[in-house]
């Protein structure tokens, strides 16, 4: 039996690699270790790349009746090992979600924002950008369709500056789940007009997980106007003015029912119909 070999990165025993992975994920010294075992290509393909110093990573999370969910988010964001400050906008909940978010925002890392009705995604978004005070901000929602893993693959186009601008795409990649023909159907449809309209040429327009510096957030911050799902094309519209950078990294997505507390409905789509015209060909 070969002895084993002493390149091999010494990474703690499994059962406190656990306890200490939000502070070894990117840790210089372990940034370095990996990369003299697995070489510079690899490391960059697996997303094994070393963060500045003092970096804050802040999610937005708006949470409007998910009581079921939103801990278990939390604690998936923390496991990550990213460096995060994490802004829950309870926008109007009124299934015992309030009383789980007190008990979350007990935590450091939590900052807890509360609108008094529910005034929409949108909304919560703007309030959250406004908070924030991490050098990256991402959007998560608080139901358990998106894999907050995928967050550092994400990150990884803004350290290099290779990008201004990264989305999560849900689909033209085989690591996810099927989604129902319809979503997959109507989502494509939205996004290729948004494409014609807006200008840069996604396969996801409407996904979730959109990160950007907080400098570029907070630029087109004033203009925003969309309190609900709308603000998914004005966020795109709104950078691409401003002649940013963007890149698409493919994420994991775990489609819910409307009977798992889906929220989004036809009419969203229509409304996203009328965001492509307002913001892409009428420019507002």
């Amino acid at each position: 039996m070969n002895e084993p070999s002493d390149l091999a990165p010494k990474l703690p025993p499994i059962d406190d690699a656990i306890a200490t992975k939000r502070i070894r994920w990117f840790d210089d010294d372990y940034v370095a270790e990996m990369v003299r075992f697995l070489g510079p290509n690899a490391c960059r393909r697996l997303a094994i790349f070393p963060l500045p110093r003092a970096f804050t990573l802040s999610v937005i999370v708006p949470v409007y009746n998910e009581c079921d969910t939103v801990a278990d988010v939390l604690e998936r964001l923390r496991q990550t090992g990213l460096p995060v400050e994490i802004i829950l906008v309870d926008d109007g909940s009124n299934d015992g979600s309030s009383e789980v978010l007190d008990t979350c925002s007990i935590a450091d890392d939590v900052t807890l924002i509360r609108h008094e009705r529910n005034r929409g995604k949108g909304a919560a978004i703007r309030s959250g950008i406004e908070a924030a005070t991490g050098d990256v901000i991402v959007i998560q929602d608080a139901d358990s369709e998106y894999d907050p893993d995928d967050l550092r693959g994400l990150l990884q186009p803004l350290i290099e500056n290779s990008a201004d601008v990264v989305y999560g795409t849900r689909y033209g990649h085989c690591d996810r789940q099927v989604s129902p023909w319809w979503h997959q159907a109507v989502n494509g449809f939205i996004t290729t007009l948004a494409n014609v309209s807006i200008g840069p040429r996604l396969s996801d327009v409407e996904t979730c997980y959109k990160m950007s510096t907080r400098e570029n957030f907070q630029r087109i911050l004033p203009q925003l106007k969309e309190d609900r799902f709308g603000i998914e094309i004005e966020l795109t519209a709104r950078w691409a003015r401003l002649g940013l950078r963007f890149t698409e990294r493919p994420i994991r997505y775990q489609h819910r029912w409307y009977d798992e507390g889906k929220k989004i409905t036809w009419k969203d789509g229509v409304s996203a119909l009328f965001c492509i015209a307002k913001y892409g060909l009428f420019r507002r």
